[in-house]
């Protein structure tokens, strides 16, 4: 059974706040995979780290 941390809003943190999290340098009280797909994705609409966000796999290939 997963369960989904609902609570977690990507938007209310600063780029290098969810830069950590992502990278795992900062946990966050166990967030499940889908939150860290929405930091990933919030982070790549500011388009900060998104050249490094791409370099370790977080995001699929732009075309």
């Amino acid at each position: 059974m997963t369960i989904h941390n609902t609570t977690f809003d990507p938007g209310e943190f600063c780029s290098r706040k969810l830069w950590r999290i992502v990278t795992g340098q900062e946990s966050q009280q166990s967030l499940d995979k889908g939150s860290l797909q929405k930091a990933v994705a919030e982070l790549a609409e500011r388009r900060h780290y998104l050249a490094e966000l791409e370099r370790l796999g977080k995001l699929e290939h732009r075309h």
